[in-house]
Formats: structure tokens, C-alpha cells, sequence
């Protein structure tokens, strides 16, 4: 498992959207310089850049980003289309709403006969703090149910004492 390493200083939203830009542009995509960009930025990063490339050149930045890796997996989706798919939707779900997205594995991980334990075990682990917040939030939404009492009504003893520890489970 691995986690997304955030430089202690990162460019601006602006400097990151023109950087984008030229890897947009010319013969051939610079896969390379948008995973050093994309990949080395969080959440909150990734929905400033979305929005300043957008305001910046007046247009979409998921349906450019969409159309120039749409060629670079050119194989995978002659391949397996519904692959290629559900990966590009993984993405762009991460990029615009991964609260969302998490506050669903969560519940794809718990409402089920049996517990996903990998898929709940990675979204709580993985997850900073203020991230788990937003997340917690976004399952009761979606739920009706807090992620704690879910996670309670699913596991038990220490596993269970474990996950709402590290879900920042209020003590009483």
C-alpha cells in the first residue's frame, strides 16, 4: 500500500495548471508531468488546480486530462473497455469528489454479508484526519448512519475498538 507524498512546498494552483498545460500540448502527452503533478498533491490540491486550469484556459480540466490520457490507454481500452472505464471514473471521482468516493468504499466494505476488511481497512488507515472527517461526514449523509455505529454494528473486540480509534471515535 502506498500513500501520496505531498512536497513541503508545492507550486501554486497557477504554476501547477501551466505546467499542466505544456504537458497537454504538442506531439504526445507528458503522462510523466501530469503523475508528478496529480500524484504528488492532495485532495484539496487537486480541486484548486481543477478549478484554476479552468478559469485559466476556458475549458474543462477532467474532459482535457480525460482526452489526452484516453490515447495513452489506447491498448487497455481496445482491451478491456470496461476496465479502461472504471478506472478513468476511479480518477476523476478521486479528483472532484473523494469524500464521496471513500464515504462509498466504506459502505460497498461494510454493507454486505461479511465485512471487506482490505477495503475498510484501507480507507481508515490511509486517510488523514481532516480527510476522515469530511469522509465520516459524507457516509452519514449518504447512510442516515454514522461510520462509527456502522463500523460497531460490523466488527467486534479489538479489531473493532482498533478501526474506531483511528476513525477518531469520540470517548465516552
Amino acid at each position: 500500500m502506498s500513500t501520496i507524498i505531498v512536497p513541503a512546498s508545492t507550486p501554486s494552483p497557477v504554476e501547477d495548471s501551466e505546467r499542466l498545460r505544456k504537458a497537454f500540448e504538442g506531439w504526445g502527452t507528458n503522462e510523466k508531468l501530469i503523475i508528478e503533478i496529480l500524484g504528488h498533491r492532495n485532495a484539496a490540491q487537486r480541486r484548486a488546480i481543477r478549478q484554476t486550469y479552468s478559469q485559466l484556459y476556458e475549458e474543462d480540466f477532467l474532459k482535457r486530462l480525460q482526452s489526452e490520457l484516453t490515447r495513452d490507454f489506447e491498448d487497455l481500452k481496445n482491451e478491456k473497455p470496461e476496465d479502461f472505464l472504471e478506472s478513468l471514473r476511479i480518477v476523476i471521482k478521486c479528483i472532484c469528489f473523494p469524500e464521496r468516493y471513500f464515504a462509498k468504499v466504506l459502505r460497498l466494505a461494510i454493507d454486505k454479508l461479511g465485512t471487506d476488511e482490505e477495503a475498510l481497512m484501507r480507507v481508515v488507515v490511509t486517510r488523514a484526519e481532516t480527510d476522515l472527517s469530511n469522509i465520516k461526514e459524507e457516509y452519514h449523509k449518504r447512510t442516515s448512519k454514522t461510520l462509527e455505529h456502522a463500523i460497531a454494528a460490523d466488527t467486534t473486540g479489538d479489531y473493532e475498538e482498533f478501526l474506531l480509534t483511528l476513525i477518531g471515535k469520540q470517548q465516552s
